[in-house]
């Protein structure tokens, strides 16, 4: 139960076959694992080691690839930070875990000024790139070149592996510990369910700061597989690079498989290679799936799961994807399939009590892949991990044959183009706002994104904003994918509870009472 032996199997079996590959270079298994000793010295001799966290802040390449086993390697632990927020929140996941040092590309050197001035832990800058290297940052191939191979540090079973944030529902993210055990539970279950092998290649396009991706990383390594690189997803340019590097899976989320196969040129490309096209992070329309079922030449598979489950929890094979229209069995294709293996699923109700079979409850999940807990959070972590069984905070029931159904959410969240927005974060970022009196943030239906921020507010008395204004402040303070696409202004106060709480679902109801679930 070590990350980094999947590396060190695949160099020892298959030493010359391709590793990791983008448009203008490759490298075999023996090449990777020599960089990776020679990354984890240059780590060292920065003063990095033991439990140091490490962060990186950078778009999909094969030197994040190449961390994911160095910082290990080197006995660190690493944090891929999400390339899509604000200085400010990033700067608030490098305090919370203390990160010594943060690795980053040509397109965050801008911030470096902000992250640096408000950093409490960061010693070092480590830059990748072509240019010259910010001030006071090292160059990445300098140090890599200039350092000897070290051994590897060992670090396994509980050691802590990873630290992946996510959103969180008091107004602040949470740190997600994963241990070595989890990440490599998930892995060994990714190798079976998402059905790697040698000769596979594996397209590096959703992003590597998503467990999505990550978790999948150690999968197709242990598999033999090839991992191939673009920066980040665009319909074109994906559909290129599986016909240009002949991949065979890839991850994407349900936005993206509506963007690819309604893209004009998706008839253009060779897309023979393809195998399978694994989806997951939010719930996928019917009509899209089928489409893409239609229009691409492959076999599909759904994943559900969490950050906090380092990845995969439940599975629906490809298998499930082909019943004919009408069929008993074709109403799977409603379902996130069944647990993987080592994972139970169970529904409960409020008290915590098994619910029958068909009745909807909270899912609940446990198993060796389940995370450590929360970074700094001793209570949110043990009301998540009550009893050792993590609360998904998603509500859904089970049938007799042990497919999960999702048909609502009951944290406070917003799954738009597979990203997890807590409204809690973004209704902070509308309170800071000084004409701002009450503020709710639901997720309504996109057809696009699957679901979209929408903010309901009540300004203060003689006060005025227009929503482009409130929406360009929430910028400043949040991701841009996290701030409002919509606002509605109220003039009466927002209805409330007994307690006082504000009744969101008395807010989302106009927006979803046309729908079959409560979730898109």
């Amino acid at each position: 139960m070590r990350v980094t032996y999947g590396l060190r199997r695949a160099a020892m079996l298959r030493r010359n076959q391709v590793a990791f590959i983008d448009s203008s270079e490759r490298r075999t298994w023996g090449e990777l694992l020599e960089r990776v000793q020679r990354s984890a010295g240059a780590l060292q001799n920065l003063g990095l080691g033991d439990g140091d966290f490490v962060a990186i802040l950078m778009h999909n390449n094969m030197t994040y690839g190449e961390l994911n086993y160095s910082v290990a390697w080197a006995g660190g632990v690493i944090v891929p930070l999400n390339t899509r927020l604000a200085a400010p929140e990033i700067v608030f996941q490098l305090n919370d875990a203390g990160c010594k040092a943060i690795v980053v590309d040509d397109s965050f050197v801008p911030m470096l000024d902000e992250i640096k001035a408000n950093s409490d832990a960061l010693k070092h800058v480590i830059y990748v790139g072509s240019a010259e290297p910010p001030e006071g940052a090292h160059e990445y191939e300098s140090l890599v070149s200039a350092a000897e191979p070290v051994a590897d540090a060992d670090r396994s079973y509980e050691d802590l592996m990873s630290i992946f944030y996510t959103g969180g529902t008091t107004g602040r993210a949470k740190g997600v510990m994963l241990s070595h055990t989890n990440v490599v539970s998930n892995a060994l279950n990714g190798l079976n369910a998402l059905q790697y092998a040698s000769g596979d290649v594996y397209l590096h396009v959703a992003p590597m700061f998503h467990l999505a991706d990550a978790g999948t990383t150690f999968s197709v390594t242990m598999g033999g597989g090839q991992h191939a690189f673009i920066p980040g997803f665009e319909p074109e340019a994906t559909l290129k690079a599986i016909q240009d590097f002949n991949v065979t899976h890839v991850i994407l989320v349900p936005t993206m498989i509506n963007m690819v196969i309604n893209h004009p040129a998706v008839k253009q490309y060779d897309l023979s290679s393809l195998k399978v096209v694994i989806y997951g992070a939010s719930p996928i329309p019917e009509a899209v799936l089928q489409k893409a079922m239609d229009t691409l030449p492959c076999d599909f598979i759904q994943g559900y799961g969490m950050t906090e489950s380092a990845q995969l929890v439940t599975i629906l094979p490809s298998e499930d994807h082909k019943h004919p229209p009408g069929s008993k069995e074709s109403v799977r294709l409603k379902s996130c399939g069944q647990p993987i293996i080592n994972t139970e699923v169970q529904i409960v109700d409020e008290n915590d009590s098994l619910v029958p079979t068909g009745e909807v409850g909270e899912v609940c999940f446990r198993g060796p892949n389940v995370m450590q807990g929360y970074l700094n959070m001793p209570e949110a972590s043990a009301e998540a991990l009550k009893d050792g069984w993590m609360h998904s905070g998603d509500v859904g029931y089970m049938d007799d044959d042990g497919y999960l159904y999702l048909v609502d959410r009951a944290k406070d969240m917003i799954i738009s183009g597979g990203e997890n927005i807590y409204s809690t974060e973004v209704e902070t970022a509308i309170y800071s706002h000084p004409a701002v009196l009450e503020a709710a943030v639901v997720g309504i239906p996109h057809p696009e994104w699957g679901e979209a921020v929408h903010a309901v507010v009540v300004l203060k008395p003689d006060q005025d904003v227009s929503v482009d204004e409130l929406i360009a402040h929430c910028k400043t303070q949040i991701a841009g994918y996290k701030t409002p696409k919509s606002i509605t202004f109220e003039s009466e106060p927002l209805p409330k509870s007994g307690a006082g709480k504000i009744l969101k679902r008395d807010l989302r109801k106009p927006y979803w009472e046309d729908e079959d679930r409560q979730v898109n």
